[in-house]
């Protein structure tokens, strides 16, 4: 265990830290949202999957070009307000307006019209989320040179980061619910002038719920992440720069040599073996969760409720934002305190094996006899009878401020052991992206000895991210891959038995695999505490305190 106190210089205070966390719940409800919301563009606007498909994958390309640029230029700017605060200030209002704009399309227009307007506000949009989150993520680094001080703070950010996912499961409900995002008379109107009935009649009408839904809640969240996004530039402190020296100028006369600089101080960056070593494990952690992630969701509806939408209800939803409750408020502080003990590397060790194991304990919760057995027991029925007794107290509350669709339906019992792998599970991502951060902060420090000023927490946030994106968008096309090699059918009313059973092993293996190997990636991972106070007190004797 650590035995060296925090200085008071080192330590942030819990309103900084509280500012830190609302930039990273902004950085996690933008991309969640976009996801979600993406998926209307085909069932709501009539876009075409190739075509949909597309206006995913082609603004990742554009992505990827901004985000090392941004990062260069938040490492060399000079201004009274600090390296990366202007640039969240002006990048928040930004991302929340054009993230609004984004969706602000009819589903009237025309197949191409809506496909052209989509891909050109989302490159604004990107350009507007860089200049939000490159800094954010570089600010993180150096708002404290403190070894523990760095995992508290990311613990803190990323334990606010998760309420944007107990939020956005709850976005596939609402929107297309016409309790919620009711359709306009007029709208009602031109639907009846078509003369549909049946299944036509249903179909033209939910398509008008959801572009509708979606419409109006792009606005909720956008305005939101606005409000939230401009915290951490009016509260949070980042590193005293006035004495960083060889700082580039950044102007239209320097473009050429700034590039120059630019790809030299990439090729710095990926020469550094740990920082390496963190992006690599955290490709394997995050593109394994990522390829499986839509999986559960799968596995309740066609497994467990055999294809029955209305009877799988809102478990999907619940399910996820679950996992999210309890990687905030129970895993991320056992995280902090295991590295506080252990160190960094040892905790990320510990919590990836915890969270294989939670893997594996899919196989018994998503067990359907194991499921009905257990609520066929004195325990299953009582908690059964008690979510039923909870939700007929609160559901007349529920029903008068429009949120009918949070309620719960248990009385014929419900897949309960599919909660319990969630603790476990939980360990994977959590530990990942709060160890990972604190220890990209270590290496900058290992960088700024090695290569000298200007520090590049900018440039290293870039990458990493990067690396997160490009794992991001891989999964999605494994995954898509993988749902077809087990034979999955979306279009069918029910999948066969072996397709699920391929499923559910998909749903372990794969995740489990890249969990392990990214452990043996991180085994010799020596930037621990000792060699990064040996580094801290080199770079103060050298340069002075930042």
């Amino acid at each position: 265990m650590s035995n060296i106190k925090t200085a008071k210089r080192d330590r942030v205070p819990i309103g900084q830290k509280a500012a830190f966390g609302s930039g990273h719940l902004v950085l996690n409800l933008l991309p969640g949202a976009l996801a979600v919301f993406m998926f209307f563009l085909v069932t709501a606007f009539g876009m075409d999957p190739f075509l949909a498909g597309l206006l995913g994958g082609l603004p990742r390309i554009f992505d990827a070009l901004t985000d090392p640029i941004m990062g260069f230029i938040s490492d060399n700017t000079k201004s009274k307000w600090g390296r990366r605060r202007p640039y969240i200030f002006i990048g928040a209002i930004l991302s929340g307006i054009l993230f609004a704009l984004l969706f602000q399309m009819s589903e009237n227009n025309s197949v191409m019209f809506n496909f052209w307007y989509f891909l050109l506000m989302s490159l604004l949009f990107l350009i507007g989320n860089t200049m939000y989150a490159t800094p954010l993520v570089g600010l993180g680094y150096e708002m404290t040179s403190d070894y523990n001080e760095r995992t508290r703070l990311m613990a803190f950010a990323n334990t606010v980061g998760q309420i944007a996912w107990m939020l956005v499961p709850w976005f596939w409900v609402v929107i297309a619910d016409p309790t919620v995002f009711s359709l306009s008379d007029e709208a009602l109107r031109a639907i009846g002038e078509m003369g549909l009935t049946g299944d036509d009649l249903q179909k033209i009408t939910d398509e008008k719920l959801q572009a509708n839904g979606v419409r109006k809640l792009s606005l909720t969240v956008g305005l939101a992440c606005a409000v939230l996004g401009i915290l951490p530039a009016l509260f949070c402190k980042g590193i005293d720069a006035g004495k960083m020296e060889n700082r580039k100028k950044i102007s239209m006369s320097t473009l050429g040599s700034s590039f120059k600089d630019l790809f030299q101080g990439i090729k710095e960056v990926s020469k550094n073996k740990p920082f390496m070593k963190l992006c690599g494990a955290t490709f394997l952690v995050f593109n394994g969760f990522q390829m499986v992630a839509s999986f559960s969701f799968f596995i309740i509806v066609f497994y467990i409720y055999n294809g029955n939408y209305g009877d799988a209800g809102t478990w999907p939803a619940w399910f996820a934002s679950l996992t999210a409750v309890v990687t905030a408020f129970m895993v991320i502080p056992i995280i902090s305190r295991i590295a506080n003990k252990f160190g960094k590397r040892k905790a990320f060790i510990i919590s990836t094996v915890i969270s294989i194991v939670g893997y594996i304990l899919k196989w018994w919760g998503f067990d359907n006899e194991l499921n009905r057995q257990f609520n066929e027991t004195s325990l299953g029925q009582g908690l059964n009878n008690g979510v039923v007794s909870i939700f007929n107290a609160i559901n007349p509350f529920l029903d008068s401020i429009g949120m009918s669709w949070f309620s719960m339906d248990t009385s014929q019992g419900g897949p309960w052991l599919m909660f319990l792998p969630i603790p476990f599970m939980a360990f994977g991502l959590g530990g990942l992206f709060t160890l990972m951060m604190s220890m990209t902060a270590d290496v900058c420090d290992l960088d700024e000895l090695e290569n000298g000023m200007p520090r590049k927490e900018g440039t290293f946030g870039a990458i990493y991210w990067w690396m997160v994106k490009l794992g991001q968008a891989i999964a999605l096309v494994l995954g898509g891959a993988i749902l077809t090699l087990v034979g999955f059918d979306e279009g069918a009313v029910s999948q066969t038995a072996e397709t699920m059973t391929k499923l559910r092993l998909a749903d372990i293996i794969i995740p489990a695999s890249t969990a392990a190997i990214a452990i043996w990636v991180m085994l010799k991972y020596s930037l621990n505490e000792t060699r990064a106070r040996e580094i801290k007190e080199k770079l103060i004797e050298r340069r002075g305190e930042l």
